[in-house]
């Protein structure tokens, strides 16, 4: 990552689910332009290990917190306004997801699933909002490429993230009145990203190579969407509130010619 041009000097973030891949370049990228940051995270291991490697970059926090868990929530909001002082940017990226097409999907992953990935994503703005009212801030919703033209592979995920595109619309139509805007980004595939999903009952694996390439020419990198999330904290964006941007690469633009496959007759 390269050095920053101090566009969130003065900011306070609070990153869910920073300690790996979008999460985690989002909180470098913050600090390098100046942010101070608390990341959060399920595994002690995987964030002490964050806050070691952040340690250059500025001032940031790990805090332990399942965004599936209203307590913990709660508890993690509460910690990272003492360690900030106060709240100005929510970026809510702690998501999981599951390899099943909707029909295939098991009670258990639909629970599991929907409690971090659309319940997480309200009771953080929730907890968070009243810092956010008081410094005028913003939330920044990581949602995906999938909730907007959908993957039937990953059936669930796709549903989710869908309605978290339309929570950050709704929360932008409740935060204007106070000034806190509400903007959703939806990464395509993206290094590292979400390609680690696993079928119900086994554990995640290692992120696949096996992606379609996007029109741009490559795959998409943290840090792309790392630079969107920059945009949308800073002060240039004030007037921005309840849009969705897509950083995919062009991906979701149409399709692309079929190629091996002969020319369809009309009315074939």
């Amino acid at each position: 990552m390269t050095g920053g041009t101090g566009r969130l000097q003065g900011k306070h973030a609070l990153v869910t689910g920073g300690t790996t891949g979008i999460g985690y370049a989002i909180a470098e990228r913050f600090l390098r332009e100046g942010a101070k940051v608390v990341l959060t995270g399920r595994n002690q291991e995987l964030g002490s290990r964050a806050e070691t490697a952040l340690r250059d970059a500025g001032q940031s926090w790990f805090v332990a917190a399942d965004a599936g868990d209203p307590a913990a929530v709660a508890r993690s909001v509460e910690l990272a306004a003492g360690h900030l002082e106060t709240i100005d940017v929510l970026v809510n990226n702690a998501g999981v997801g599951v390899e099943a097409s909707l029909l295939r999907t098991p009670l258990a992953d639909y629970d599991r699933l929907m409690d971090v990935n659309v319940r997480g994503c309200l009771l953080y703005a929730q907890a968070a909002y009243p810092y956010l009212a008081r410094r005028r801030g913003c939330m920044i919703h990581i949602a995906s490429d999938a909730g907007v033209w959908g993957e039937q592979a990953i059936g669930l995920y796709s549903v989710s993230k869908a309605a978290v595109v339309m929570m950050g619309k709704m929360l932008a139509l409740e935060g204007g009145p106070d000034g806190v805007r509400s903007n959703v980004l939806c990464p395509g595939d993206t290094w590292p990203g979400m390609r680690h999903m696993a079928p119900p009952g086994e554990e995640d694996r290692p992120e696949s190579g096996d992606w379609p390439v996007p029109p741009i020419g490559r795959i998409g990198e943290a840090r792309d969407v790392a630079a969107a999330a920059v945009f949308y904290a800073s002060d240039e964006a004030e007037f921005i509130t309840g849009t969705t941007l897509l950083v995919d690469g062009g991906m979701t633009a149409g399709y692309q010619q079929r190629e091996k496959s002969p020319p369809a007759e009309p009315g074939s």
